[in-house]
């Protein structure tokens, strides 16, 4: 699904934050935006119903260069969590390259989580995309709750698919989320498209000039690529 532009020499990469409403999709955006340098970053553009639910679509677009000369953007979306908003997520979905699943870790929210979880793999499918190679990871949000599932549940129930706990209104496991998908989908383009060939970056490059383009206090600056 990755898009290139042989003209300008850009390459765009989409990335989608799903998941149940209130889980914090938005919020992960909203953080991501205040966390990035101002000059590498573009204008949020948001649209919120009266009681600031996501209505549409959150956009965050992300650039950086390449030794090679192509210009890799990367635009991040959300999607609205609301049941009734199924059509406008599974149209925010078209052209995928990657999803970053916000689950609330409170027990009593498990049951949205599900449900989510499955319209999130119907909508993936019903645009063409298959869902079991899609690059995905999968936020924990909401720790400082009470009654959340421990971390060993959800490493026994989720398996391979990358864990991230945070608490995204505090910016923790923001970076850390966003990192984890990067370095998921870099390897998954690699795999498929020859990309740190082709376009000039290795993974530690890709994740290294996006890790860079944070403030130096952002939580989770300090990662590197593995």
């Amino acid at each position: 699904m990755v898009q290139v532009n042989m003209d300008t020499k850009e390459v765009m990469l989409k990335l989608v934050y799903y998941g149940p409403a209130l889980s914090g999709k938005t919020t992960n955006l909203q953080q991501l935006h205040t966390l990035l340098n101002p000059e590498a970053r573009g204008k949020m553009v948001s649209l919120d119903t009266l009681d600031d639910r996501t209505l549409y679509f959150d956009c965050l677009p992300v650039q950086f260069g390449t030794e090679s000369g192509f210009s890799i953007k990367i635009k991040l979306f959300t999607v609205p969590g609301q049941v009734m908003h199924k059509s406008t997520r599974k149209a925010v979905l078209v052209g995928a390259d990657g999803v970053v699943f916000v689950a609330d870790s409170q027990r009593s929210n498990a049951s949205a989580n599900a449900y989510a979880w499955r319209d999130m793999e119907a909508n993936l499918q019903s645009n063409g995309i298959d869902f079991a190679s899609t690059p995905k990871v999968i936020q924990f949000n909401k720790r400082d709750l009470p009654d959340v599932k421990t971390l060993e549940e959800i490493n026994e129930q989720w398996g391979d698919i990358p864990a991230v706990p945070a608490v995204a209104m505090k910016g923790e496991g923001v970076v850390e989320t966003f990192c984890e998908l990067l370095k998921v989908l870099h390897r998954n383009l690699d795999a498929k498209h020859d990309f740190s060939r082709k376009f000039g970056v290795t993974e530690h490059a890709f994740l290294s000039n996006l890790i860079d383009r944070f403030d130096e206090s952002a939580p989770g600056k300090q990662l590197e690529s593995a």
